[in-house]
């Protein structure tokens, strides 16, 4: 097999390779994102007023963002701005959000057992569905990521064919336009030294 005939070879699987992994992606990146935004609809959550999507329906990533960045002002609002880590594991008597660690400073029930800090325990919930709605916004970005790549390899694809078929379809030309000007070289050559 001639080095001519294994570079087009070459350069034709290379296209094939690339035009084919371009297309999956696209198509897997697509599907990734419809599945995100098909699961966000099913949770039929909606944007309060105080949000940047109020009275809208959460369905996409930036949407599900959104939606848990308001969920944090909320929860933070609620607990005088204090985090999870910044609040006591118990309940004060006085009520103050921040609580205590100290079981004897803390709130007794009516078994005299301390009774935990409902608002730290509320930062678990807020932080658990925060982290859903983020990681479909996540997701979602990736599927983009995936068709924005997918089309570059589908034009590295084409560019690679385009390459190889006009640089098969050049070298005989070339070869023919180098040999009539070697050879009109020559005569002149040839007619100058008469």
């Amino acid at each position: 097999m001639s080095p001519r005939n294994l570079f087009a070879i070459g350069g034709i699987v290379a296209s094939l390779v690339l035009l084919v992994f371009g297309a999956a992606s696209m198509v897997i990146g697509y599907q990734g994102r419809e599945d995100v935004r098909d699961t966000l609809r099913q949770e039929n959550i909606i944007g309060p007023e105080d949000s940047r999507i109020p009275g809208q329906l959460v369905d996409t990533g930036s949407e599900a963002r959104a939606q848990a960045d308001i969920m944090r002002e909320h929860q933070l609002a609620a607990t005088g701005g204090l985090t999870y880590s910044e609040m006591g594991r118990f309940a004060t008597p006085d009520g103050d959000p921040k609580g205590t660690n100290d079981a004897e400073l803390a709130a007794k029930d009516e078994n005299g057992k301390p009774v935990a800090n409902p608002l730290r325990n509320q930062w678990v919930t807020a932080t658990a569905l925060s982290t859903s709605l983020n990681t479909a916004y996540f997701a979602e970005q990736v599927g983009l990521f995936s068709i924005v790549m997918g089309a570059a390899l589908m034009l590295t694809g084409v560019g690679f064919a385009v390459l190889t078929f006009g640089a098969l379809a050049r070298f005989p030309i070339m070869r023919e336009e180098a040999k009539e000007k070697d050879a009109a070289f020559g005569k002149s050559v040839t007619a100058g030294a008469k």
